[in-house]
């Protein structure tokens, strides 16, 4: 793996060094767009906008748009912004992690200490496993404000970004049940289907099917094989009797039991 970014972790008056790593990698199949006549690649450029002409990526620049004119932004101008977090994972305060609703989670990366700071990364590790809470930080990564959480995970320190409070949108405006309609019964019989259908989680024994299928498809098709394509029942709209579909439930789920 390649280091993302590096910096350090600052805990109280400690400081940790540290190198950033992507801690996920997609399970989706890598599709390449071609041209449909002849299946030759399609290519990406960078045009200019009034001339049409292509623009090396060297060439190009950020910028922010004020009354109509662009205001041209430096690397010197982002790290200005707050030089120490381009550099620092800073630990705000340390919390309960159920407390933190995962709607908030966004993406994970591992942290390996760099020279010289395996005791003190060891140590941050093991008191955050100890004390069972988890280190809120903010830090700036590829030019934009983050904040996140520290927490052990097997012997590693993993570092998992989370949104904003204003980022999450409101539900005002959906169209949603109030929370009192659930009639008794029916609510009793939902949760002895819930508990019936509650087993110790194990990540192990979900797989990415979906891709694991289309890869045969592929190379069933590589080798001329015809697909035949499943016909799918939709269900628009499910009986209001919902205690005889939780009772059938019931039934269905002891019978296979």
């Amino acid at each position: 793996m390649r280091s993302i970014w590096t910096g350090s972790i600052s805990f109280g008056l400690i400081n940790i060094p540290v190198k950033l790593f992507s801690a996920v990698e997609e399970s989706s199949l890598d599709m390449d767009m071609l041209d449909k006549k002849d299946h030759a690649h399609i290519k990406f450029k960078r045009v200019n906008e009034n001339t049409g002409k292509e623009v090396d990526y060297a060439n190009i620049v950020k910028g922010y748009k004020i009354d109509e004119k662009y205001v041209i932004l430096e690397d010197a101008d982002f790290e200005a912004a707050d030089a120490v977090k381009t550099k620092t994972i800073d630990i705000l305060n340390f919390a309960v992690e159920k407390e933190i609703d995962s709607i908030y989670y966004e993406q994970p990366y591992y942290l390996e200490p760099d020279k010289g700071a395996m005791n003190a990364y060891a140590l941050l590790r093991d008191a955050l496993q100890s004390s069972k809470k988890v280190a809120v930080t903010s830090f700036v990564l590829r030019n934009k404000e983050g904040l996140a959480i520290l927490k052990p995970y097997k012997n590693v320190i993993v570092l998992n970004r989370i949104r904003w409070e204003q980022e999450i949108r409101e539900t005002s405006e959906l169209k949603l049940p109030p929370l009192s309609k659930t009639k008794a019964k029916e609510m009793d019989m939902a949760s002895k289907l819930i508990e019936q259908l509650t087993e110790k989680f194990d990540i192990g024994q979900y797989k990415d099917e979906y891709s694991a299928k289309l890869l045969k498809i592929i190379r069933d098709k590589a080798k001329g094989k015809k697909q035949v394509t499943p016909k799918l029942k939709v269900v628009h709209k499910q009986s209001d009797d919902l205690m005889s579909m939780l009772k059938a439930s019931l039934e269905t789920k002891k019978k296979t039991s």
